[in-house]
C-alpha cells in the first residue's frame, strides 16, 4: 500500500543543468512514465525503508542518472536522493558513510536518516536511495563578506576533519589527481585553445616555472565546494551538501578551484571578483594557514582555473574578464615583460 495524501498536487519535474526535456529523461533514465507514477514510488519507497508516511512529494529534480524529490511528511521535510548508476552504488555508500562521520564530529553537513534496518543507503527495484532532512537555509550569497569569511573558515575545518578521516579512501582516488600540480597545468597549457589570452598563457607558465616545487601532501577533500552547495543562515553556514565528488588531492588545488567556481550555481556560472576570492582565502586562512608552497600554488591554480573557465564562442558571464582581472594579480616580477 502506498502511503500518501489523496489529490495531492503533480510534482514539478525538472532538468539541474542539462537542457533536456525533463518527461521524456524522466522516463528514459528513470523508467517512470509520468510525475504521478514517479511520485507514488518515491512515497512507498520511504515508508517501506524509513517508515515515514508521505503526504505530497513536492518537487522532482534530475541530474545525470541521480534524481531528488522534495517530500512532505508528518514530521517534516525530508529530501530523497537516488542514482540509477550501479556502478556509482558502492561509492555513495562510502560517501553516506563519510557524511555521517562528519557529523559525529559536529561538521556542517547534511546528515543521511538511517532507515528502518539501520542502512544509510537503501537499494530498491535498481536505485541506490538515501534519505535525510530538508534544511531552511538560503545558498551561500558570495556578495556577503561575512559569508565568505564564514565559508572560507568552514572549508578549512572540513579539510582539517578530512585529513583524520581513517577509513580506506581508495575509492575516492583517481590517476587525474595523482598526477603533479605542475604537470597538470602544462599539460593544459600545451593544448590550450586560441581563445586563451595568449599573455596570460604567458603568464601562467612562467608561474609554473617559478613555483616551488616541495611535494605538498595529498588528503581527501569535498570535492565540490561551491555556493550551490553551502548553505547559510545570516553569516553561518548551517550545511555543506553533496560529498558525491569527494576525491583525494591537494588542499590548495580544492582551495583554488572553490575561490574560482564558489559564485556558480546549477545555471547560473558567472565568476567572483578578486575582492570575493581574497575574502574566501582569509577565512580559510584564520583556521588553517598555507604554507610558502601552498601560497605559490594558489597563484597558479587561480589563474590556471579561471583561464580554464572561459568559454571558446560567447562570453555571456564575463569569464574572460574575471580572467584578466586575476592576471592583474600576478606577482609584477612575473608578468611578461616585466623585468627581474
Amino acid at each position: 500500500m502506498i502511503r500518501s495524501v489523496p489529490h495531492s498536487p503533480v510534482p514539478p519535474v525538472e532538468m539541474l543543468w542539462e537542457d533536456l526535456d525533463p518527461m521524456r529523461t524522466l522516463d528514459a533514465r528513470f523508467g517512470f512514465p509520468d510525475a504521478v507514477a514517479a511520485g507514488r514510488w518515491i512515497a512507498r519507497t520511504v515508508y517501506d525503508g524509513w517508515g515515514l508516511s508521505v503526504e505530497s512529494c513536492d518537487r522532482i529534480v534530475m541530474s545525470d542518472y541521480n534524481a531528488l524529490a522534495w517530500v512532505t511528511t508528518p514530521s517534516g521535510r525530508v529530501l530523497a536522493k537516488w542514482s540509477v548508476a550501479p556502478s556509482r552504488f558502492p561509492r555513495l555508500g562510502q560517501v553516506a558513510d563519510l557524511t555521517q562521520w562528519l557529523v559525529a564530529r559536529g561538521l556542517p553537513v547534511s546528515a543521511p536518516l538511517p532507515a528502518c534496518s539501520g542502512a544509510l543507503q537503501v537499494t530498491v527495484d535498481g536505485a541506490a536511495v538515501s534519505l535525510q532532512h530538508v534544511i531552511d537555509a538560503q545558498h551561500l550569497d558570495v556578495d556577503d563578506p561575512a559569508q565568505m569569511l564564514a565559508a572560507g573558515r568552514t572549508l578549512a575545518q572540513l579539510h582539517l576533519a578530512l585529513n583524520e578521516y581513517s577509513c580506506s579512501t581508495t575509492i575516492f582516488e583517481s590517476e587525474d589527481d595523482r598526477a603533479a600540480l605542475g604537470d597538470r597545468v602544462t599539460s593544459w597549457l600545451d593544448t590550450a585553445g586560441e581563445h586563451v589570452p595568449p599573455v596570460a598563457v604567458t603568464a601562467l607558465r612562467q608561474l609554473v616555472d617559478s613555483a616551488s616545487r616541495e611535494a605538498l601532501p595529498t588528503q581527501l577533500l569535498h570535492g565540490d565546494f561551491r555556493a550551490s552547495n553551502v548553505l547559510c543562515d545570516g553569516d553561518t553556514v548551517v550545511a555543506v551538501l553533496d560529498l558525491e565528488e569527494a576525491r583525494v588531492d591537494h588542499r590548495i588545488d580544492e582551495l583554488s578551484r572553490a575561490a574560482v567556481l564558489l559564485g556558480t550555481r546549477f545555471r547560473d556560472w558567472g565568476p567572483v571578483s578578486a575582492d570575493v576570492r581574497a575574502t574566501f582565502l582569509t577565512g580559510y586562512e584564520d583556521v588553517r594557514p598555507l604554507s610558502p608552497t601552498e601560497r605559490d600554488w594558489w597563484d597558479v591554480l587561480t589563474l590556471w582555473y579561471s583561464l580554464l573557465l572561459i568559454p571558446a564562442g560567447d562570453d555571456p558571464t564575463g569569464w574572460r574578464a574575471a580572467a584578466y582581472d586575476q592576471l592583474s594579480s600576478v606577482p609584477r616580477r612575473l608578468r611578461p615583460g616585466s623585468a627581474g
